[in-house]
């Protein structure tokens, strides 16, 4: 059998960047750009996945393409995230491996979705169950909700995260996902107060006000407007591609997934409302007696809505807002704050709350996903962190923002490159020495604990006197202005002379992604994130549960006067936790690259993509990829999985593991530049030879189990042998028996039939015997009567004149017509003229008078029956006639019809209040109401419409809201449609140019066909122009015009789900298949 060769030879460009030749910054490029211009967005470079971002929807990730990579080798299939996911996912489930997913890449290059796809390809591909499925459901659903709260529209990315978030899924022994923890890292709270220009704040405002019922607003005091509120930016408030309403009830209904209460639901959008309004609060000075100025509410309407929101005293919030409580052991010293300050604590509030909300919710959720067992359990870690920024302005939150990308590039640099060395290096395999970048120099510019940059800014915010982001800057330039990774104006790396793009009160780090320019304005107050202590002990005295426990330092029992940490210094030591856990797992890495800065499809921009590939550490990864191994293994475990490919080592190896692996690749005849010999592992160089030794095996296994399979067989068929042997001895005895008590029963039936025919003929002889003596008795008799008579008639014959004969026969022709009309008289049938029954003639002679007798009858009696009527039954009569000569013998469900009374108006349109509307929009009187369903081309699925019936128009309504959907006149309407089955569907065929076709033709079903058919064929030919009569056609297969396209509908006699009712099903574009059940008898 042929071998068969891996897909990624067969691709557009090439799959796999280590199989590039040549190998250089250019054609890396072009082989990127190559693919993406035929949608192939992921590229390997050995194990690791680079995503491009294509901004559009690929039809690339269904469900079946989950299936099409669920336990494949990674190599097997074209790139995919998939592929990536399936290794990690079976590594955890088969090797017992904790594993990490290092999402990484620049703001906007797909993290947030390439999270996702892991997610759901690993929730696709584990077990089945009530309960599994209920975790996997709440794991997948917490995702919205963060989305929410913790992402917003940049420049740069429309649904970018702005905070950090790695979530642990625990599996257990199975492979079964029991649960997960969700740890977040550093919100962008800042994003609360202002937002760039051409950004918006985070999404959960706009989905509240635009997606909440206006109840709710009402119950939460908002409006819709977003001019209306100072915190929300209004150049960027409506994003193209996002539906804020639709995405405002997805987080709600995530939310009750994943398993937040309904009191906690409106908890939350309470302290979203709080914060909008937190922002028009709006301050002016007042001055005092000694030539102070004090802040004060300008305008209390807004701080009062926030108070009943959130149950706090109004007179206890406007206090904190005008004055300042400093503790110092036993003294209390309260200063007043003049306006700037106020609009401080504010904005200091707004952030506090909105990010202690951020925390509780995470918390929340974790309490819902966590796993139940405490048992040991399996982890994969999937990291969706921001992406490294460089901004025109760029603060205090991108400066932490790329510390971490720094510090996840330097995971990167010593789990890939540096280990990849160390252990060829280990394992004593030629090794060709490959210099590469280490950002280590930059990790201890910014976290050394002495001279660091955050080291710098945290002394700053905790010495005595005046800090200010001046003296700041001072202090940086003092420390790191040797450093050849900063720069400043006064650092020697500058060169300011020259360099006049530094300003004053900047400094740049020369990051590994480039060069930034950090802007000092507001690094100390954003690294001292202070919330006066008079704000915290107000909400503590909010009635509002939930505010409680998010400011528990405000419980006046437990003042604590320690210093809080720093931001700078808590999202260092989260960091540096984060860098453990991630170094206790096997990584797996998928690098995003975003192709444009433009968010358009199709567009390859070389220079940024470049830029990207250089920074990700890319041509390094391929460096190392091709002068080293692709795969490699301990000698145990490759003997033990490929030992049955040589008659040599199977089943059993007696030496070594090393010499069993070196007999094995001699005598597959492996070329030897393919391989090499390490210390414990042999390494591949190529995946394809890993690919032979996969297809060798395979092939080897299907032969082992096609042998066991034979001796199974064997044995099978050789127990089946002795057990039917055994059995047919037993079954010979008994039908043996069987078939001698058959006999006896035989030869008795038989004796007695033998005995009961012979008794039966000696009966029949005497029989005939008596029959015969008793004839010749009646013989004699009769002969004697008729000798008898001939004697009296020749005595008398002298009495009888000529023409008596005939008037005897008047007589009794008189008689027996006497007889005859009086058994007429006693025998009439009723005065129904449906009753077809009529007494029977006595004499053959009397057909032609009893037959005008019963044609004068029933005339009569249907002359009777018609003086009842009134005109409106006899109009009713007379359709049911006109039915009669359009559908019978003609359509299967007319005879059910014919007892069926035509109502007409089935709704009572007019006496109904539910359809006054409809009732007052049709001018004319309602010859016919009745609820039809209108089919729908796309599914066959029907709708509920009102079917109006007029002397000019047929109008179609809506049942619920009785709107008027379409108006059809009379006169543009050429003709109906309907089957020969017994089925109530029928189409409207409309005239081409009219007014009412512009939509196509309309089909319909109805529970009274025959009756609206009969209508619409009598009133159509009264409304024509032309005098001409409605055409009704009759056919199991006709054509319905819907818009531009002509759709075929056939009727088929089959099953159907609904049990005696049809149904339609789109069996293509061009064909609605109507399966009618056939009629019982």
């Amino acid at each position: 059998m042929e071998v068969k060769t891996s897909l990624l030879d067969n691709m557009i460009g090439v799959g796999d960047m280590v199989l590039l030749e040549p190998l250089s910054e250019d054609s890396f490029l072009e082989n990127l750009k190559k693919r993406f211009d035929h949608n192939e967005i992921y590229t390997y470079i050995g194990s690791v996945v680079i995503s491009m971002n294509p901004y559009r929807s690929l039809p690339i990730y269904s469900p079946e393409k989950v299936e099409e990579y669920r336990n494949r080798n990674f190599y097997e299939l074209s790139p995919h995230i998939y592929a990536l996911a399936d290794e990690a996912y079976r590594s955890l489930r088969d090797q017992d491996k904790d594993q990490c997913i290092l999402i990484t890449g620049e703001s906007g290059a797909g993290k947030t979705e390439a999270s996702k796809l892991v997610m759901s390809y690993v929730a696709a591909v584990c077990g089945k169950g009530q309960e599994v499925n209920k975790v996997k459901e709440q794991l997948l659903q917490s995702n919205p909700v963060l989305e929410a709260f913790g992402n917003a529209k940049t420049v740069r990315n429309d649904n970018s995260s702005r905070f950090g978030k790695y979530m642990d899924i625990e599996f257990d022994f199975k492979g079964d996902p029991l649960g997960g923890v969700i740890s977040n890292y550093l919100l962008e709270k800042s994003r609360v107060v202002k937002q760039p220009r051409g950004e918006r704040n985070f999404h959960i405002f706009y989905q509240l006000l635009s997606g909440a019922s206006d109840d709710t607003l009402k119950k939460l005091k908002l409006y819709r407007d977003f001019s209306k509120y100072n915190y929300l930016s209004l150049d960027s408030a409506v994003v193209n591609g996002l539906d804020d309403a639709t995405s405002f009830r997805t987080v709600k209904n995530a939310m009750q997934i994943v398993g937040f209460m309904e009191d906690e639901i409106r908890s939350v959008l309470e302290l979203v409302a709080a914060v909008l309004k937190l922002g028009n609060i709006e301050f002016k000075p007042e001055s005092r007696c000694n030539d102070t100025d004090e802040s004060r509410v300008r305008d209390k309407n807004d701080l009062k809505e926030m108070c009943e929101l959130l149950g706090i005293e109004q007179t206890v919030l406007e206090r904190a807002f005008s004055y300042r409580t400093v503790e110092a052991k036993l003294e209390k010293v309260s200063t007043t704050l003049n306006v700037a300050q106020a609009y401080y604590a504010r904005d200091a509030l707004a952030k506090n709350l909105y990010s202690r909300l951020f925390s509780w919710l995470v918390t929340r959720i974790n309490e819902s996903i966590k796993a139940q067992t405490k048992s040991r359990h399996k982890v994969m870690g999937v990291l969706d962190i921001y992406g490294f920024e460089i901004f025109e302005d760029n603060s205090f939150e991108q400066f932490i923002i790329n510390y971490c990308n720094e510090k996840l590039q330097q995971i990167f640099i010593e789990l890939t490159l540096r280990e990849e060395q160390e252990e060829y290096i280990r394992e004593g395999i030629e090794w060709t020495n490959i210099e590469y970048f280490n950002n280590a120099v930059i990790c201890d510019l910014i976290e050394n604990n002495q001279n660091g940059i955050m080291a710098m800014l945290d002394e700053e915010c905790l010495r005595p006197g005046t800090v200010t982001d001046e003296t700041f800057l001072d202090k940086l330039n003092t420390v790191c202005a040797e450093h050849q990774h900063f720069e400043s104006r006064l650092s020697k790396n500058s060169k300011f002379l020259n360099d006049h793009s530094l300003p004053h009160s900047c400094f740049r780090i020369q990051h590994y992604a480039g060069k930034v320019l950090y802007c000092v304005e507001g690094f100390v107050d954003k690294n001292n994130d202070l919330l006066y202590r008079d704000l915290s002990q107000a909400m503590f005295k909010a009635n509002h549960s939930l505010i409680k426990e998010l400011f528990p330092e405000g419980n006046p029992s437990k003042v604590n006067l320690k210093r809080p940490p720093t931001a700078g210094y808590q999202f260092k030591s989260s960091v540096g936790t984060l860098m453990k856990n991630l170094q206790t797992k096997n990584p797996n890495y998928i690098r995003c690259i975003k192709p444009n800065d433009k968010k358009a499809a199709h567009i390859f921009t070389p220079s940024l993509v470049c830029h990207q590939v250089r920074y990700l550490g890319l041509m390094e990864n391929v460096r190392v990829r091709r002068a080293g191994y692709a795969f490699r293994q301990p000698y145990g475990p490759c003997l033990e999985r490929y030992k049955m490919l040589c008659k040599r080592t199977w089943p059993h190896w007696r030496g070594p593991a090393r010499e069993g692996v070196e007999v094995l690749m001699a005598d597959l005849q492996v070329p030897t530049e393919e391989f090499s010999y390490g210390r414990s592992k042999i390494f591949i160089r190529n995946p394809r030879t890993l690919f032979f030794l996969e297809e060798r095996r395979r092939q080897c296994l299907q032969d082992l189990a096609t042998l066991i399979q034979k001796i199974y067989r064997g044995w099978k068929c050789r127990t089946h042998f002795l057990l039917m042997k055994k059995s047919q001895v037993v079954v010979a005895a008994w039908y043996r028996r069987y078939a001698q008590q058959k006999k006896y029963q035989r030869i008795k039936s038989a004796t007695t039939v033998v005995q009961s025919y012979a008794r039966g003929w000696q009966a029949r002889k005497l029989l005939r015997e008596l029959k015969h003596q008793k004839r010749c008795e009646e013989a004699v008799t009769t002969i004697a009567a008729y000798w008898h008579g001939t004697q009296v008639r020749r005595e008398y014959r002298k009495f009888f004149r000529a023409n008596a004969g005939k008037k005897i026969y008047n007589f009794t022709i008189q008689r027996i017509m006497q007889k005859y009309f009086l058994g007429v008289k006693r025998g009439l049938p009723c005065m129904s003229p449906v009753d077809k029954n009529w007494p029977a003639r006595p004499y053959r002679f009397l057909d032609a008078a009893h037959a005008q007798l019963r044609s004068i009858f029933h005339l009569w009696r249907c002359k009777k029956y018609r003086s009842q009527f009134s005109e409106e039954r006899k109009a009713v009569y007379q359709e049911k006639l006109e039915a009669s000569e359009l559908f019978k013998d003609k359509k299967s469900l007319y005879p059910s019809s014919v007892s069926q009374p035509f109502k007409g108006d089935y709704l009572e349109i007019s006496k109904n209040p539910k359809y006054q509307k409809l009732s007052n929009c049709v001018e004319e009187k309602v010859l016919l109401a009745d609820v039809v369903n209108k089919i729908n081309r796309a599914n066959g699925k029907g709708t509920s419409r009102i079917l109006l019936l007029t002397k000019k128009n047929v109008v179609l309504a809506d049942q619920k809201t009785g709107q008027v959907k379409a108006s059809v006149a009379l006169p543009d309407l050429i003709s109906v449609s309907v089957s020969t089955q017994n089925d109530g569907f029928f189409a409207l065929k409309l005239k081409e140019g009219s007014a009412s076709a512009v939509k196509g033709d309309f089909l319909l079903s109805s529970e009274h066909l025959i009756e609206t058919i009969t209508k619409l064929h009598h009133i159509g030919s009264t409304a024509s122009d032309d005098g001409e009569q409605l055409d009704i056609n009759i056919s199991d297969e006709f054509l319905v015009q819907f818009k531009q396209d002509k759709v075929c509908v056939k009727f088929i006699q089959a099953a159907t789900k609904n049990g005696n009712s049809a149904s339609c099903k789109r069996k293509n574009n061009r064909l609605l298949e109507v399966s009618v059940p056939a009629a019982t008898a």
